[in-house]
């Protein structure tokens, strides 16, 4: 791994523009994930832009409950709570906030990122962060979103290989693509500041305005894909997203799909 300073939550605050976001920060040096303390600290009343940020996960989890490599001290772990006003319907593409932000901060240090459906960032089609979000509905009413996002800022590529096998020749990190170690002070208060600004577009704008954004940066449509989904695993070609964020696709009977969960592997 490459030696890396610690987080600061006082450095990370001192570099916050954002409106909303970041109002309160909780730094821990290592909790079972990010996501599952920002939970609890929704469900006690935390108000939103709440964020949980840790130095290392012991249970970090991605779609599908697959297993995050969450080393201590080379990489940023963060959740944020939001309280949006959004009917259920539209969490899907609420969603979308988190790898825009993250895309946002991943051009800032000089890269160019790409979005694989729905919240995974790729540099040089490689994947360098994703994301994992979480809400709670009552009575058809959104009573909170939880962004939490994983990002590969100075872990080194052997390691990725070592620890997750077969899927680490998929991945990279912002250090090993930009040749120097990324500083994760910075990095972080890059990345919830460009959350906040995309959170504040949804408010003023509507979902239109971030579908159009993610769309500038989707690899998938046009490109044929295999779908290991809730109906079973089919191949077809990627016609988009729809206005809710479900991933569309033409399977190779013809028939017009919606997905909106699944593993989806790239063909050509």
């Amino acid at each position: 791994m490459i030696a890396t300073s610690p987080l600061d939550a006082t450095d990370i605050q001192r570099r916050l523009t954002a409106g909303t976001v970041g109002t309160r920060l909780h730094l821990y040096a290592e909790v079972a994930s990010t996501n599952a303390t920002l939970r609890e600290l929704a469900r006690a009343g935390a108000p939103a832009g709440t964020v949980v940020l840790a130095e290392a996960q012991t249970a970090g989890r991605g779609r599908h409950g697959a297993s995050w490599f969450s080393p201590a001290g080379v990489n940023l772990h963060a959740s944020v709570l939001f309280r949006p006003r959004v009917a259920p319907p539209e969490i899907g593409v609420f969603t979308f906030v988190a790898s825009l932000a993250l895309s946002d901060a991943v051009r800032e240090q000089g890269l160019a990122p790409a979005i694989k459906w729905p919240n995974d960032v790729l540099v040089a089609a490689r994947k360098v962060g994703g994301a994992l979000v979480e809400s709670a509905v009552r009575d058809e009413t959104v009573e909170w979103v939880v962004v939490g996002i994983g990002a590969n800022l100075n872990v080194e590529p052997r390691a990725l290989r070592e620890a997750l096998g077969d899927a680490g020749r998929y991945a990279t990190s912002l250090a090993a693509e930009r040749g120097r170690e990324i500083d994760r002070n910075a990095f972080a208060a890059s990345y919830l500041n460009h959350l906040d600004r995309w959170a504040a577009a949804w408010a003023d704008r509507g979902p239109e305005a971030v579908l159009a954004a993610w769309r500038d940066l989707d690899i998938l449509t046009g490109r044929r894909v295999e779908i290991r989904g809730t109906d079973g695993v089919f191949e077809g070609r990627v016609l988009g997203v729809d206005a809710t964020g479900a991933l569309l696709v033409r399977d190779d009977r013809g028939t017009r799909r919606t997905v909106t969960a699944g593993q989806v592997r790239i063909l050509d």
